[in-house]
């Protein structure tokens, strides 16, 4: 059984967002024609309180800066997804109504949570893990936003979970923060995903 797992497609991460990731929205329509392909579809949504540990703003510093945090490095993002706002929603064109599970994450104010599967502390589960094997999924695709991040977070905890994961690139776009795209590729290969143009 195969489950595609739609990534944070919102509009606070589409052009116009609070946290914009370029051609954001022209994934919309790719994503939506391999829902059909699949029995299980999963969407992940940031929800953030409006206190969120990982806003520059809260800690005072200048966007896209880092701390540390108690769970290790953490970028420091503009303001973005804050719970009931309508940059949280998902995408307005996405087929969310083809969505068997949307799953909520970076609810916690004092943790950030990239990974569909984990926190960033890479300890407290999410609970997708149980949800997808209760389906009898064996077999995952990944697409979405960011590539470098949430995507990329998310494929390799799937694939360290023992799925066989593929990701998307061409339903995939990047924030590429420091050469942060070629780097999550490189570590998503590592973990054996397969990167499917």
């Amino acid at each position: 059984m195969d489950a595609l797992i739609v990534i944070d497609m919102q509009p606070d991460f589409c052009p116009g967002g609070a946290l914009a990731v370029a051609g954001g929205d022209d994934i919309v329509a790719p994503i939506n024609a391999m829902m059909d392909r699949f029995g299980i579809v999963v969407a992940t949504q940031d929800w953030h309180p409006a206190d969120h540990s990982s806003f520059a703003d809260v800690q005072g510093q200048p966007p896209y800066s880092q701390m540390e945090m108690p769970y290790g490095p953490q970028v420091l993002w503009p303001r973005h997804c804050v719970q009931g706002t309508l940059g949280a929603t998902l995408h307005p064109k996405l087929r969310s109504d083809r969505a068997d599970l949307i799953l909520r994450k970076g609810f916690r104010p004092e943790i950030d949570s990239y990974s569909a599967f984990f926190e960033n502390d890479r300890v407290t589960p999410t609970g997708l893990d149980g949800y997808l094997r209760n389906r009898g999924v064996t077999d995952l695709v990944l697409c979405g936003l960011a590539t470098d991040f949430c995507v990329a977070y998310s494929a390799m905890d799937a694939a360290k979970a023992g799925y066989r994961v593929r990701v998307a690139m061409n339903a995939c776009r990047a924030i590429d923060l420091n050469g942060s795209l070629a780097l999550a590729c490189d570590a998503m290969r590592a973990s054996g995903v397969i990167l499917e143009e």
